[in-house]
């Protein structure tokens, strides 16, 4: 028979994004035939084998793929975790979906808002997230004050962080009437990287919205409202 990858099936099943689930297997939370497996690459035969994961057997028949897209609003956190008294992606899930196990492919922090896609495909959300794929993130930027051309350059042209030198951004003026508002386009992961990258340059963010992730828009979604992916942006995502 046929035989693939632990994380490849872990991820097809649903169970969550493959850094979630490499980790899982890093740790020793995954078992094949009753022993614990660390290898992410370790070959599988999902017709003999039984796959648990936390001790609980993995269901490895295909389920439909489902990629919903949603604005997300400000004060949400981007997690499938059941938080106290905190409003989760998870709540915005429309009742049709909630029996499948959707997740939030990448994040986005709590104050930031806009789009966000859920979905229960761990390769499409790795194809989407991982950098070496390089997919483009667009920002609306609204600052504190007028963003300096030198500043725009020094975007355009990397910015030195504590933790590395930041990949050159596409940065635009968007603003109507003067209200300090700019596009800016990146294609790494790194955590509150646009905050930080103003920051550093002596800019506060008033707001921050994602409009654009890859060939996937936000369009005219209203927050907290949720839409599917559609075909075309499905298989160009795909390609």
């Amino acid at each position: 028979m046929e035989k693939t990858s632990l994380l490849k099936v872990l991820a097809d099943a649903g169970l969550g994004s493959r850094r979630q689930l490499a980790g899982a297997i890093r740790e020793g939370k995954v078992t094949v035939d009753g022993q614990v497996i660390t290898g992410f690459n370790s070959p599988v035969d999902i017709s003999r084998s039984r796959i648990c994961l936390n001790g609980i057997w993995v269901k490895c028949c295909a389920e439909p793929r489902i990629y919903l897209v949603l604005n997300k609003p400000a004060g949400v956190l981007s997690t499938t975790a059941d938080e106290p008294n905190r409003t989760t992606v998870m709540r915005f899930v429309p009742a049709p979906y909630r029996d499948y196990k959707l997740f939030p492919a990448g994040r986005l922090d709590k104050d930031t808002t806009g789009l966000v896609l859920l979905t229960n495909d761990g390769e499409a959300a790795y194809r989407l997230t991982h950098p070496r794929f390089e997919h483009e993130k667009e920002y609306i930027a609204r600052l504190d004050q007028k963003l300096d051309t030198g500043d725009a350059g020094r975007l355009e042209r990397g910015v030195l962080l504590d933790d590395g030198l930041t990949y050159p951004a596409r940065v635009k003026d968007w603003g109507r009437g003067g209200d300090n508002r700019y596009s800016i386009v990146i294609h790494e992961g790194r955590k509150h990287i646009v905050r930080r990258m103003l920051a550093h340059l002596g800019y506060k963010v008033v707001a921050l919205k994602r409009v654009r992730l890859a060939n996937i828009t936000l369009g005219e979604l209203g927050e907290g409202q949720v839409r599917e992916l559609t075909r075309k942006e499905f298989e160009e995502l795909s390609c």
